[in-house]
Formats: structure tokens, C-alpha cells, sequence
């Protein structure tokens, strides 16, 4: 699959790098033209620089890897309140969040509808924005269960696509409904910050279920 990137930060290298081990052809496109020819350099033949418009076009599915406040530049960028998205999947790992309180940036609604809103005509995916891109390069470490990639949408064949790359990372895909539930996702970061912020390790603040005695 080729599969386009619109970002050249640290989440952006790691998800190319991760996917092109599997196989699929990853074009890196977005604000900074020489970062995406410094990721393509580095990484290989593989991994190809672009323009935000040739990711839009030319990727099979389209992963949006940029900080919250760049979101809008880039999908201007890509042309996707034109249409360049159209009918395509599109992945956002984006999260609005504010670092210092945890909160959300949106008073209401949510990062992905307001992506959807602009990505003219896409079928749109809220995934991969809990864990650190960096962790899927390395391995699931022995005796730990698969990492659990919650994921929301309101398209079958859009979830099926990024339940697919999902897998290809090593995770497990989790679809907890349409977009609606969006909002309840994208909180989960900041939760995931406090905890983490107050000294605590997530993990640990998670219910355990033994579904065996259900």
C-alpha cells in the first residue's frame, strides 16, 4: 500500500519507518519540505519526500501526523477542502490538547470531526494518538499483551484499512464506535498527561477485566 504522511515530526519518521518495514511504500509530506527530504534521506528508498498535495494524491490512505496548531496549514496544503482527500482514508493521530492543564483545546466537538469537516468528501479515523511513535519500533516486550490502538469512525471500509495498518505496527486494533465518540478518545490523552504529570503510571489506573469469568 502506499500510504502518505502529513508530517515530518518525530511521530511522522516513526510511523514511516514502522510501516515501510511491512512492506508498504510511505510518502512524507508537510510544512517543511526539507525535514521530509531529511526522513526520506535517512530512512531510504522506501520512504519518499512529497509535497502535502502529492501525499493527498498519491497515498491510498492518508495519515495526518502534525501538532494540533498545524492542522489546518497542512490539510490547505494537501487541497483537501478541494477534494484532494476525497474517498480516500484518512487517519488522524493528531491531539488537542493543552500540555500544561490536559485539556482539550476544542470547547466542543472534536480534533477528527473538525479534520473531517475540512478533508472534503474523506472517510476519517480517530487512531494512534496514545502511544509515542517511537514505541512502535521497537518490539511488544515478553510476557506484555499487544498494545490495544483504540479507534473510532463512522466508515466500515475506512476502519477496516487503518485496523489493517494497525495490525502491521504490531497492535490491535479496538473500534469503540463512530465518530460521535470521538471526543471521549481524544480526552483519554490528557488523562493519560495528568496521571503521568502527577507521577503515576497509567497503566495502573485501568481496571483490570478478567473476562474468562464473565
Amino acid at each position: 500500500m502506499r500510504i502518505g504522511i502529513l508530517g515530518t515530526g518525530v511521530m511522522a519518521a516513526a510511523l514511516a519507518e514502522a510501516w515501510t518495514r511491512h512492506g508498504h511504500h510511505v510518502l512524507v509530506g508537510g510544512r517543511s519540505q526539507d525535514r521530509a527530504r531529511a526522513i526520506a534521506e535517512r530512512l531510504g528508498g522506501a520512504v519518499e519526500a512529497a509535497t502535502p498535495a502529492q501525499v493527498a494524491g498519491a497515498g491510498d490512505a492518508v495519515v495526518v501526523a502534525v501538532a494540533w496548531e498545524g492542522v489546518d496549514q497542512v490539510l490547505a496544503l494537501a487541497g483537501a477542502g478541494q477534494g484532494s482527500l476525497a474517498g480516500k482514508t484518512v487517519i488522524d493521530c493528531t491531539n488537542a490538547v493543552d500540555h500544561a492543564s490536559g485539556l482539550l483545546e476544542l470547547s466542543t466537538g472534536s480534533a477528527v470531526e473538525h479534520i473531517a469537516e475540512r478533508a472534503v468528501g474523506s472517510h476519517v479515523v480517530k487512531a494512534l494518538h496514545l502511544f509515542a511513535g517511537a514505541s512502535w519500533l521497537a518490539p511488544t516486550p515478553t510476557g506484555r499483551p499487544k498494545r490495544t490502538v483504540a479507534m473510532c469512525g463512522d466508515d466500515d471500509a475506512a476502519l477496516g484499512v487503518a485496523a489493517g495498518l494497525i495490525r502491521d505496527l504490531g497492535g490491535v486494533p479496538a473500534v469503540i464506535g463512530g465518530l460521535e465518540h470521538a471526543r471521549q478518545l481524544e480526552d483519554v490523552a490528557g488523562f493519560v498527561m495528568r496521571l503521568v504529570a502527577a507521577g503515576h503510571d497509567p497503566a495502573t489506573a485501568v481496571p483490570v477485566v478478567d473476562r474468562s469469568r464473565e
